[in-house]
């Protein structure tokens, strides 16, 4: 039915065009462009509104997971719409080329390259989204990161063979040919390859995370983490200097995370004049029952204070206990209201806290040959 309405057309456009110089089949072919084009801008503009009003009407849902792929769909659809509608156009133009069998290869191609742009973009929000919102029960941060990183790198993989298979590649041979080239590359990239599977270990086994606070006994490294890359893990050190340590470097080191601990330890060791030693056995007995009513104490942990040391010029003893807060700031602030705590106690018993003193005895017979001398 088409063919004939265009035998007919043509039919009655041949007489006046052909008067002109012009083919009646090249303003055909102009119209058809044009009314090609001419579609394509409209499917875009109303792909366009249409996504929008289901995102606006998807932000009125309680799901959060519509508002992100709605999203992530604006650009994408308005592109794929765009990708049809001008490969049709120029293949239509192309028609008696040599090129014309190109074209249905290429649109196949650009079709997958768009969806897979729609995918990235999906992906990259929900992996926003989800460290964004992200709660104490859930994954952390550096394990969204690596499974992110995981599926976008499966999506890319699988997008591209699919794009070779389309333009007519074998992809069996390109599987054969990576295998290959990997063995090469594995060979010439080998710290490369090691900082990856350090990578790996480090997303695998999880000794920390983004925002720990790090250090390694093995290496003059210490900070907080503020990346995680396949390559290099970056640290912020405490005079704010960025430091990018090789993931290779986590396999052969010790790596203390003290982001994790439990409790703060408060270790300390106090003297007391010999003139005191009468009260050191009141002194300990206080300051262990004020430690045990202290509110900011863990009376659940170690919690020892005894005389241990005579020392050269004090009687000394030790406080061992652990905080309940792990946070460095609020540490200090319960470790001053200890010691000054303890400091009233001695004070209190009538005791003083030694200094370094030296107390020199002679005999009798020396002090009188030296009042004589004088």
């Amino acid at each position: 039915m088409l063919e004939l309405l265009i035998e007919t057309v043509l039919s009655l456009l041949e007489s006046p065009l052909t008067g002109l110089g012009v083919s009646p089949l090249a303003v055909l072919r102009g119209v058809e462009l044009f009314v090609i084009v001419l579609l394509t801008v409209f499917g875009a503009y109303f792909v366009r509104r249409f996504v929008m009003t289901l995102k606006a009407r998807a932000e009125k849902t309680s799901s959060k997971w519509d508002d992100t792929f709605f999203a992530s769909l604006q650009g994408p659809a308005r592109a794929l719409v765009w990708v049809v509608g001008l490969s049709f156009a120029l293949e239509r133009a192309s028609v008696g080329l040599d090129i014309e069998a190109l074209f249905s290869p290429l649109r196949s191609a650009f079709v997958v390259a768009t969806l897979t742009w729609g995918f990235i973009r999906f992906i990259d929000r929900v992996q926003r989204r989800m460290m964004r919102d992200t709660g104490p029960d859930d994954l952390d941060k550096t394990t969204i990161e690596a499974i992110g990183r995981l599926i976008r790198i499966t999506v890319l993989i699988t997008s591209s063979l699919i794009v070779l298979q389309t333009l007519g590649f074998s992809v069996s041979g390109v599987l054969a040919f990576g295998g290959l080239g990997g063995i090469a590359v594995g060979f010439a990239a080998k710290d490369l390859l090691s900082n990856f599977f350090g990578g790996l270990m480090i997303f695998l086994d999880r000794p920390f995370g983004v925002g720990d606070w790090i250090r390694s006994p093995d290496r003059n490294i210490e900070g907080t983490v503020e990346s995680l890359g396949w390559r290099l893990t970056t640290i912020r050190t405490f005079d704010k200097r960025p430091l990018y340590v090789p993931n290779a470097t986590f396999l052969s080191v010790a790596v203390e995370n003290p982001s994790r601990m439990s409790h703060r330890r408060i270790y300390e060791t106090i003297g007391v004049r010999y003139d005191d030693a009468s009260h050191v056995r009141a002194i300990v007995s206080q300051v262990e029952s004020m430690l045990r009513q202290h509110p900011d104490i863990d009376c659940e942990q170690t919690l020892m204070v005894n005389f241990n040391l005579f020392g050269p010029s004090s009687l000394d003893f030790f406080v061992y206990c652990f905080t309940k807060t792990t946070v460095w700031t609020e540490y200090h602030q319960v470790k001053q209201d200890v010691l000054l705590k303890i400091y009233e106690l001695i004070t209190d018993l009538g005791a003083e806290v030694a200094f370094p003193t030296q107390t020199l005895h002679l005999e009798s017979d020396q002090l009188i040959q030296s009042a004589q001398r004088r």
